[in-house]
């Protein structure tokens, strides 16, 4: 069993191994990038030398997919790379990693040349942290005398509701018997889903961990596990776990409470863990290697003790391959006392948190369940409730609840000494916000992130999404 106490003496010499390697992949990555690749994140798709292939492939890019997939390329061809999505994408042949985009922001294009490159099947993915373990990654066929396949503009959304390219449709050419055909078709997509929430699935997150008590130390037991993980009706997927749930157990202990957490480390890699926001603890504890322990190996357990010393909204999570293990589930939440309420408010009928996923296994969900799998929340007319956002994720989520205004009370676990109202909330990764409402207006009201593509699609609402529902007193 490891410790808290094992010895350190080879980390200095790691972590300069790890910053000289880490320097030397990017010099490398460079060379593979300048060979590539030319004109990415160009306004004007590139620019540059012709083509080797007379019509370039148009490849889309969005959260976390290529379209078309499968990809096919004439043999010395050129695929245009798109970026619809929200976040930065790449492109990157599998096996033939000198073949690379770099990034590409969101809104631009850039062509790679595939030249040099063979007949044959290949996989391409994006290498950005967490992309390929979302889906981002499809099949490419090099094939000689092939005219490609590809999408009709940089530009294209695909539209489930009537199987084809929404950008393409011109609005003024379609007959009011079209529209009303494609309105239909979608509508009723919409409704199949949304008649479903809140769907059941199996697993619930998040569940209050108890402790048992060894000599007045509150001990905590914690076991890293890949499990199998409903996000949403009849998606399954292979979540990284604490105890087999996303987001992991809840622990809330008072402050002065000594604890001790036992990780136990049943993953196929090594692992660590992280007390995000809980800064009086031990630098031993910190649980960040090489900085400050070794990883916790498969097989392997390691004991975490400390005592904090004061009021805390903190997140536990892996800081060991985080950009997998904790964008696929590894995260849970360490409460140390309570969050005081302003003066003159009541005290809240329920507290709760709002955990934040956007890439990995998970993608987007609200404690680890995808909409219409989140589960809605209640209050009756006039009652005050408590929420705190937690951000697991990659990127900022602008939380927007309808009806009741948010209170902004603390931030990362600090009170406000003037809480302020919010229409929508920005909570940045890593960031804890906590927030008061007051059911004020009956009826049932969307609460979701309000980057739109993360919450609702012609398909209908999904991901981000959940609901408010506030009744008569």
């Amino acid at each position: 069993m490891a410790t808290g106490s094992q010895t350190k003496e080879t980390q200095s010499g790691a972590l300069v191994i790890a910053v000289f390697g880490a320097l030397l992949a990017v010099l490398i990555g460079g060379v593979g990038v300048a060979y590539g690749v030319r004109g990415i994140n160009a306004d004007d798709g590139g620019g540059g030398a012709a083509a080797v292939a007379a019509a370039p492939v148009t490849v889309n890019m969005s959260e976390f997919k290529f379209a078309p997939a499968p990809i096919t390329v004439g043999v010395d061809g050129t695929i245009t790379l798109s970026n619809i999505g929200a976040v930065a994408h790449n492109f990157v042949v599998e096996g033939h990693e000198d073949i690379k985009s770099p990034d590409i922001q969101p809104g631009k294009t850039g062509d790679i040349s595939l030249a040099g490159l063979a007949e044959g099947s290949y996989k391409v993915f994006c290498n950005i942290a967490g992309h390929r373990a979302a889906g981002m990654e499809a099949a490419l066929t090099v094939k000689a005398g092939a005219a490609g396949t590809g999408v009709a503009t940089a530009t294209t959304v695909l539209d489930p509701a009537l199987n084809h390219d929404s950008t393409a449709i011109d609005p003024f050419a379609l007959t009011d018997e079209q529209k009303l055909e494609r309105a239909n078709n979608m509508d009723e997509a919409m409704d199949e889903r949304n008649l479903q929430f809140p769907a059941k699935t199996e697993g619930v997150g998040g569940q209050l961990l108890e402790p048992r008590i060894e000599n007045g130390v509150k001990v905590y037991d914690l076991t890293a596990e890949v499990v199998k993980w409903e996000v949403e009706p009849g998606k399954i997927v292979n979540a990284w776990t604490y105890n087999g749930q996303v987001p992991g157990p809840k622990i809330h202990i008072n402050v002065g409470d000594p604890i001790r957490i036992n990780l136990t480390n049943n993953l196929p890699e090594s692992t660590a863990l992280h007390f995000h926001g809980i800064s009086d603890i031990p630098n031993a504890m910190d649980g960040v290697p090489p900085i400050t322990q070794h990883p916790i190996k498969p097989g392997e357990t390691f004991v975490y003790e400390f005592t904090p010393q004061r009021p805390a909204v903190g997140m536990y999570h892996s800081h060991h391959n985080a950009q997998v293990q904790v964008a696929s589930g590894m995260a849970g939440e360490l409460l140390v006392g309570e969050m005081p309420i302003p003066a003159g408010i009541p005290t809240p009928v329920w507290k709760d948190t709002m955990n934040l996923y956007d890439a990995g296994t998970i993608g987007y969900a609200l404690n680890g369940k995808s909409f219409p799998a989140t589960a809605p929340y209640t209050a009756k007319m006039g009652e005050w409730f408590q929420m705190t956002y937690m951000n697991e994720g990659y990127q900022i989520h602008p939380m927007h609840l309808h009806g009741p205004r948010q209170l902004v009370t603390a931030i990362d676990g600090e009170p406000l000494a003037s809480p302020y109202w919010e229409d929508t909330v920005n909570v940045a990764p890593g960031q804890r916000i906590t927030v008061l409402g007051q059911a004020d207006n009956p009826g049932a009201w969307a609460w979701h992130c309000h980057i739109l593509n993360h919450a609702e699609g012609p398909q209908g609402m999904f991901g981000m999404v959940t609901a408010l529902i506030i009744s008569e007193a």
